[in-house]
């Protein structure tokens, strides 16, 4: 599998994002200015990604559970041959030596389905259940706010915007993840689903990992080496494939679809088990790098949120540091 037509793709975004945009007020976001902001944090590395750039490769295949149908008419939900995929696991933020013991950074789990005919889709997933924005606005804000390394700046924008420490609060209340391979991952954002009836359904992505959900101590974490999380994973595989229940979380009328940084009560929802993803070992950096996993890189049967303006934005943002990271 490659990632030969999202390449295609990324460029002429990009090429598009980069075009100067008349804006209403001097700190309304666009993808080039997000990139710049997140630089501004975590610094510019060439050949890296703005976001997520430390992470490792992985290889594996989905199989569909016999519910999914009921749920969605999408052609990897429906398949009766395991479906291969590309997958990514990363940490978060823009540091390429972010270090796997770090506690309130969240994982990502990105994951490109090969449809085939050169057709695919993607699902990019982070180990908390909401984003630290509500729109891109915002976002820009966090990282303009937090590049300044002043405390009392800071704190302040925290304080006005509440919103934006649900996440690092989820995260601090749990232990530091033991693995790439034993936490929960979430799709932050609301799709909509149809199934062959024309039956649609809002939902929510999650990844439950079959190994159960495995912390370590914040002391045992300290004594960890920064990168433990690759060596984890080469002892896992050597084991078995890593293996994940990719489930879809219900919506109810009320349930927020605009808002990513808004929780569902998801012990009040129901869920539907879509199948089951198995990462059976490493892929090479050169695959995964060859292009990006796009959010909204849909397939028929599955619909992004219309009024969520952080979903669209993060493609475009990842396109623009694709094509910085490409540059010769």
């Amino acid at each position: 599998m490659t990632f030969k037509r999202r390449v295609a793709a990324a460029t002429l975004v990009a090429a598009l994002a980069i075009v100067p945009i008349a804006r209403a007020h001097a700190e309304e976001a666009d993808a080039e200015s997000l990139v710049n902001a997140l630089n501004a944090v975590f610094g510019s590395h060439k050949g890296q990604r703005a976001a997520h750039p430390h992470g490792v490769c992985v290889k594996g295949n989905f199989v569909a559970s016999p519910d999914a149908a009921s749920l969605t008419k999408a052609q990897h939900f429906n398949s009766k041959t395991p479906v291969g995929v590309i997958a990514r696991f990363s940490m978060a933020g823009g540091d390429p030596n972010a270090s796997n013991a770090q506690k309130d950074n969240p994982r990502g789990f990105a994951i490109h389905f090969d449809l085939g005919k050169d057709t695919t889709t993607d699902l990019v997933m982070i180990s908390d259940p909401v984003f630290v924005a509500r729109d891109p606005d915002q976002f820009l804000k966090l990282l303009t706010t937090v590049a300044t390394h002043d405390n009392a700046k800071i704190g302040e924008y925290f304080k006005e915007n509440p919103n934006s420490t649900r996440a690092a609060a989820w995260l601090n209340a749990r232990p530091v993840p033991a693995s790439f391979g034993t936490v929960d991952y979430w799709g932050v954002h609301a799709f909509t689903a149809t199934n062959g009836e024309g039956k649609k359904q809002v939902f929510k992505y999650k990844a439950i990992p079959v190994a159960g959900d495995v912390g370590i101590s914040d002391d045992e974490a300290k004594k960890k080496d920064p990168d433990f999380y690759r060596p984890e994973l080469k002892d896992r595989f050597a084991k078995g494939p890593v293996e994940f229940k990719l489930t879809a979380i219900l919506g109810q009328p009320g349930d927020p679809t605009d808002d990513p940084t808004e929780l569902w009560p998801e012990d009040q929802r129901k869920s539907i088990t879509l199948g089951t993803l198995s990462i059976t070992g490493f892929e090479d950096q050169a695959t995964c790098d060859g292009g990006i996993f796009d959010p909204t890189n849909l397939t028929d049967g599955i619909d992004g949120p219309e009024n969520d303006k952080i979903f669209p934005m993060r493609s475009q943002a990842y396109a623009v540091s694709f094509s910085r990271r490409a540059a010769p």
